[in-house]
């Protein structure tokens, strides 16, 4: 839910400006929707189908100049479920 994704981006924007660092985002990428079409029955009514869909949402934050308190207070996030965070250290 795409709701959700930015409660939990509000959340990590001010965390990151509690600690002093500079913050770029979030920024929203494209959304990927995944179709899977699947058969009603599986021995007659062939042109009988269902769709069912899974989207992704994903959003960017860029965080610059952070400090060992900023990545700890990442890693104690409680997310709810669903969500999941990923971090690259460049």
């Amino acid at each position: 839910d795409y709701k959700l994704m930015n409660q939990v981006c509000d959340k990590i924007c001010s965390i990151v400006t509690l600690t002093n660092a500079t913050l770029k985002g979030p920024v929203p990428m494209p959304t990927r929707r995944r179709i899977f079409c699947v058969l009603r029955s599986p021995h007659v009514n062939k042109d009988a189908r269902e769709h069912f869909e899974i989207r992704t949402y994903k959003r960017l934050i860029d965080i610059q100049n952070s400090s060992l308190q900023t990545i700890d207070s990442l890693k104690q996030l409680n997310l709810p479920a669903g969500i999941d965070l990923c971090v690259n250290f460049i």
